[in-house]
């Protein structure tokens, strides 16, 4: 029923990269797309202009994920707008690299705040709209090292690994309600935070890729649209890699 109506779409870390790509993919008139971004910069303007050149709309929140009063304030001010949440997307996310034994831990304690804390508070807070509506997508953004480990990125990878489990938890709770839950683990896919990556680092993560390139953001929104579509309403509890087959 929710394709046949305008759609609530709630896209965390919307303001750049994957986020952006997300929230473009939903543009247009059956769809109000809100996100949020950690600090101020002129790209969460420029995502709001791009949505609104498709044909959609967009508006952008300051919100720290990890804060459950922030993140209650951001949904109360989206309800109040719309009434409903149709879709949330789990995209905000942050690195703090480094080797185990030199790791610091407000390193550790910074992405497992952003990564899954946030992740788990944002689908708390529409569980209840969600419920009442007896209809819910929620997509999670894992990501291929979740599942196949990383060195240099334990803090990294247990917060994706932990976004899986938490998908399969909460898709068996949720799915007595018309919830689905799902999660989708990208690969190697050209964003600000592969950017700053050297060339040699770069060619040795695309010869592990059977398709032979590294993603691209738009990859990674289609996987999204579709599990948020009526075409995926029979799937849950799912991981969906988007990786090129750099996992198998």
């Amino acid at each position: 029923m929710a394709d046949l109506m305008k759609r609530t779409v709630v896209v965390t870390g919307g303001s750049r990269g994957i986020g952006r790509a997300i929230c473009l993919a939903f543009a247009g008139p059956e769809a109000n797309v809100y996100f949020n971004y950690s600090s101020a910069s002129a790209a969460s303007m420029e995502t709001e202009e791009l949505v609104a050149r498709a044909g959609g709309f967009a508006k952008g929140f300051q919100v720290n994920v990890g804060s459950e009063k922030e993140v209650e304030s951001f949904f109360s001010k989206i309800m109040e707008d719309t009434g409903r949440v149709d879709v949330l997307v789990n995209n905000a996310g942050i690195t703090r690299d480094g080797l185990l034994a030199r790791m610091k831990e407000k390193d550790w304690d910074d992405v497992l705040d952003i990564n899954l804390k946030g992740t788990f508070i944002c689908t708390k807070t529409v569980t209840r709209p969600m419920m009442k509506q007896r209809y819910g997508r929620i997509i999670n953004i894992s990501s291929v090292v979740g599942a196949s480990g990383n060195p240099g990125q334990a803090n990294y990878v247990a917060s994706k690994a932990g976004i899986i489990g938490f998908t399969k938890a909460v898709a068996k709770e949720l799915g007595s309600r018309g919830i689905t839950v799902n999660a989708v683990a990208p690969g190697f896919v050209e964003t600000d935070m592969t950017a700053s990556l050297s060339e040699k680092v770069k060619e040795l993560m695309i010869s592990q890729i059977p398709l032979g390139r590294s993603g691209r953001p738009e990859d990674v929104a289609a996987a999204v649209l579709f599990l948020a579509s009526e075409g995926a309403c029979y799937i849950t509890g799912q991981v969906i890699h988007v990786s090129g087959g750099m996992y198998m």
